[in-house]
């Protein structure tokens, strides 16, 4: 605010104003534009508005806050004087409505002063500092677990069952992020790096797939005939849309979540990618991971037991 010829940057519920005086509101457009009414008329003073704003992202985990509507939070009196800007729920952004969900490990990116930034994150969780650092303990000691638990094998009629490294990994990847969203000071992994792994790793797997199954795939219609293509276009297609159908009309999906759930139980994250691209929106993710980790940790299991079966 301006006083006379001073500007005073640290304002208390308190702060006596006088006609005359210049505030400088902070907060929802639709709730901040209308304050004119009764304030004053609206005046245009660049050296008023220099002032230093912190923009936080927070991880809630307090259990007071968890599961509540975002309303509820925004009436908390450390509140006071801070916005929610954004909501990140597993790297995707959901809608900032009154009436929307806040779920334990959300992430909601505040906005205001900061000593009231960061004394609103405290209330809420663990404030998530963006950083450029990798917690290479975290990723290199799930990897070593998973692979130790998915070396293991139980032997059924002499046949050794288990999960594969791969399996085990995909079993601590979600064993550890479980662990990171109920203590989240470990375990920083930049989006950045993310994004690489996803997609390298992504690009080498369908580069492995191909250049492993492509000499079995050409003999193998050499042997059958195109009728080997066409059962596997089948098998591949009918479980993809009788599951579309199934979540459509029985447990009454979202269209975007219904697709990125197939895509998942397919393990398919090309699929994925370009469902997203096509509506333009990362929602489809939100359907998808559970199913991926299901689908991927059936097909080690049932590839297996399939062979049993057959032999």
């Amino acid at each position: 605010m301006r006083h006379g010829a001073s500007i005073v940057n640290d304002i208390i519920p308190g702060q006596l104003l006088q006609k005359g005086d210049e505030v400088v509101l902070s907060g929802r457009r639709e709730f901040a534009i209308g304050e004119e009414d009764w304030i004053g008329e609206e005046i245009v003073d660049p050296q008023l508005l220099d002032f230093p704003v912190e923009v936080l992202p927070v991880m809630v985990h307090k259990k007071p806050y968890s599961n509540q509507k975002l309303d509820f939070i925004r009436r908390q009196s450390f509140m006071h004087g801070v916005s929610v800007r954004r909501i990140k729920r597993a790297g995707i952004d959901i809608p900032v409505f009154a009436q929307t969900t806040i779920d334990c490990g959300d992430t909601l990116e505040l906005v205001g002063l900061k000593k009231e930034v960061e004394s609103a994150a405290k209330e809420l969780g663990y404030i998530d500092r963006p950083t450029n650092a990798t917690d290479m303990i975290f990723v290199g000691l799930g990897i070593l677990l998973g692979g130790i638990v998915g070396a293991l094998a139980i032997h059924i009629g002499g046949v050794p069952i288990s999960l594969s490294t791969s399996g085990g990994a995909l079993i601590a990847g979600l064993v550890f992020g479980w662990w990171r969203s109920k203590r989240p000071t470990f375990g920083q992994i930049p989006e950045s790096s993310l994004w690489v792994l996803n997609n390298v790793g992504l690009n080498m797997f369908i580069a492995v797939v191909g250049i492993s199954a492509g000499p079995s795939f050409v003999q193998g219609l050499k042997e059958v005939g195109p009728m080997l293509f066409i059962i596997g276009a089948l098998a591949t297609s009918l479980p993809l849309l009788l599951g579309l159908v199934i979540a459509r009309y029985v447990f009454k999906f979202h269209p975007a979540l219904s697709l990125g759930c197939t895509a998942g139980a397919r393990t398919t994250t090309a699929a994925l990618g370009a469902i997203q691209e096509t509506v333009g929106s990362e929602t489809p993710s939100l359907g998808y991971t559970v199913t991926y980790a299901v689908g991927n940790t059936l097909l080690i299991i049932w590839g297996v037991v399939i062979v049993l079966l057959m032999n």
